[in-house]
């Protein structure tokens, strides 16, 4: 025989002031490990979702980015003009283009120094990138002028990075001219023309490649063929699986930072649970013996008390959710370990947060529950109706 689950519902209800002392604290500790994994799945979300499959990215062998990558020039030509899987326009020029990248220290408006990915592109990267990169106010650089674009999320956040105004890269003086917008990672870039760019920044070699390849050609396949291309050898990725390769230093230690801060935190929350569930079982152990006496087994005592130490975890978790729901969206930057720049991008509250809030509740709940369960259905009927 077993207890109802409405037997559960009233005890909480009976114990309203502990009931919400206890689920207000459970909440507060599921919050902060939420917002943490918030800030975790925006910045991963920046590169993962924003990245193309069609689109793929040529590195040098056994370059881990773009940063630590370099083609000579002669050898990037010739990967675009000779490798036959490459597709091309209506006029048989091929898709693809040569990128010049690096990290360069600029100063913040509100104090202290973060490097900011300068890039070099070429016209054509415009066309493969089509409306995932647009002109938010201004106009593109002309090619082979002195001029940049910059992306949204530098406005407000990194110095001379407006309209009209100059950004001295080393002793070149480059004009703004437009304000790049993008969902992905490139709205916290500076853009400008190829060759100037690797002028400006004393580096003449692209550090990668991006093009389109012709349909039906198999990527996993193509990627293996260039690692052994006996005259430009390449990594190949799809800028998909580049851009996630990014995100793992950041991405794992907010991961570790999570679980600490739930570990730490969840300890107290825990003794809390149990202290709840504890004042129950003393102020219902009549009730308890009763139960026992008249033919309830002492696992239907058992499951009964979890189940309500599993209903305080579980409005715990609703709690927090909802305490953590109003940081969603906000914006924010922080450094990039993967690419040692600073980047932009939102907090996200995305179902696999909010599900692992609630996981992370409903276990509290179990843990601080498992004692005073385990005590009550222990208890003898006739010690316990003697009690008062």
């Amino acid at each position: 025989m077993w207890i109802p689950f409405s037997y559960a519902l009233r005890g909480l209800w009976q114990r309203k002031s502990t009931t919400f002392l206890a689920v207000f604290g459970l909440g507060t500790v599921v919050a902060i490990l939420a917002g943490v994994l918030a800030l975790q799945q925006g910045f991963e979300k920046l590169y993962s979702e924003h990245g193309r499959a069609d689109l793929f990215v040529f590195l040098r062998p056994g370059a881990t980015g773009e940063g630590d990558s370099s083609f000579p020039l002669v050898k990037a030509q010739t990967l675009i003009k000779s490798v036959p899987e490459i597709a091309t326009d209506d006029k048989g020029r091929p898709l693809a283009s040569m990128e010049c990248y690096l990290a360069v220290r600029r100063f913040k408006v509100e104090g202290g120094e973060t490097n900011v990915p300068i890039r070099g592109v070429q016209e054509t990267t415009f066309d493969l990138r089509g409306p995932d990169v647009t002109i938010q106010e201004g106009r593109r650089f002309k090619p082979g002028a002195d001029e940049v674009i910059v992306g949204r999320s530098l406005l407000g956040r990194i110095r001379n990075c407006q309209l009209g105004a100059t950004i001295w890269i080393n002793t070149t003086p480059f004009q703004v001219v437009g304000v790049l917008d993008s969902e992905g990672p490139f709205a916290s870039e500076i853009w400008g023309d190829f060759n100037r760019m690797a002028d400006a920044l004393h580096r003449e070699d692209p550090n990668r490649v991006i093009a389109q390849l012709q349909p039906g050609v198999d990527a996993k396949a193509f990627a293996l063929k260039m690692e052994t291309h006996p005259e430009v050898p390449a990594k190949v990725q799809t800028e998909r699986e580049y851009l996630s390769s990014q995100t793992r230093a950041l991405s794992s230690t907010l991961k570790v930072l999570a679980a600490m801060l739930g570990a730490i935190m969840g300890i107290a929350a825990v003794f809390t649970a149990t202290n709840t569930m504890l004042s129950a079982l003393a102020a219902r152990t009549r009730e308890v013996g009763t139960l026992l006496s008249i033919g309830f087994r002492p696992i239907a005592v058992f499951l009964s008390f979890l189940i309500e130490s599993l209903l305080l975890g579980l409005l715990g978790g609703i709690v927090g959710c909802l305490l953590v729901l109003p940081i969603d969206g906000i914006r924010t930057g922080t450094m990039n370990f993967d690419t040692f720049t600073e980047v932009a991008f939102a907090f996200r509250i995305t179902p696999e947060v909010l599900i692992s809030a609630v996981s992370f509740a409903l276990l509290l709940g179990l843990l601080g529950g498992a004692w005073p369960a385990w005590r009550a259905c222990r208890l003898l009927p006739t010690e316990a109706l003697r009690r008062r």
